[in-house]
């Protein structure tokens, strides 16, 4: 069996991010805060953290999303954090977005080809990878009770009020970086899209690890 070990070069860009927490503003470190007490309550009744991170089209966003908060769980050490993600219609997962988390440190493996394929997502030794694709957030492979809804669109977050099942529910919204496709800049935004989505997460993760013995 392996350690359990970040990949090395998503290490690297993992241990700059707490140094940007400054950058995340009160308002949105407010909202954070409530995500974070949500898992520390969770972990205190020694129940599985099950997080499903849902937009729109389940394309860019909740899959980064998704990748980042399973990623900050094994930075920090938090055990038993269960991530997924959805959206209100399905579609695939954008290359653009793949590429963006490649460039920042994770092995990404497609799996055969279709419109809607699967993908291999690595980001440590030891531990399971992480099969993504595009699939509505009710989805069978997805937990359909006891978890935490974390919108990440102003879309979504306007047409799911209610997510079946949640125990609880989360409004994060960011801006998509497809407004870039097709552009000049299009590999900057979605960086700096994936940069955001993780720090944020990271974030979250931080604060939890501070209040939980063992781990960090």
């Amino acid at each position: 069996m392996y350690a359990q070990t970040l990949l090395p070069k998503l290490t690297t860009y993992c241990n700059g991010l707490p140094g940007e927490f400054d950058m995340i503003a009160e308002k949105r470190k407010e909202l954070l805060a409530d995500l974070g007490e949500f898992i520390v309550q969770t972990i205190q009744t020694d129940t599985p953290v099950r997080l499903t991170v849902i937009c729109t089209a389940n394309s860019r966003r909740s899959h980064m999303g998704q990748l980042w908060l399973q990623t900050a769980a094994a930075f920090y050490g938090i055990r038993k954090v269960e991530t997924s993600s959805g959206g209100t219609n399905a579609s695939a997962f954008n290359p653009r977005a793949v590429a963006a988390l490649i460039r920042a440190g994770f092995e990404i493996q497609i799996l055969g080809s279709s419109d809607n394929p699967q993908y291999k997502a690595r980001y440590g030794e030891g531990y399971a990878p992480v099969i993504m694709f595009s699939m509505k957030y009710d989805d069978e492979t997805n937990p359909h009770s006891g978890f935490a809804a974390i919108m990440v669109c102003s879309e979504a977050d306007a047409a799911c009020p209610v997510v079946p099942g949640a125990e609880a529910r989360f409004s994060l919204p960011f801006e998509d970086p497809k407004d870039a496709d097709g552009t000049a800049d299009e590999s900057l935004v979605y960086d700096e899209r994936c940069r955001q989505i993780a720090r944020e997460m990271f974030y979250v993760m931080a604060n939890v690890s501070k209040r939980l013995p063992g781990s960090g």
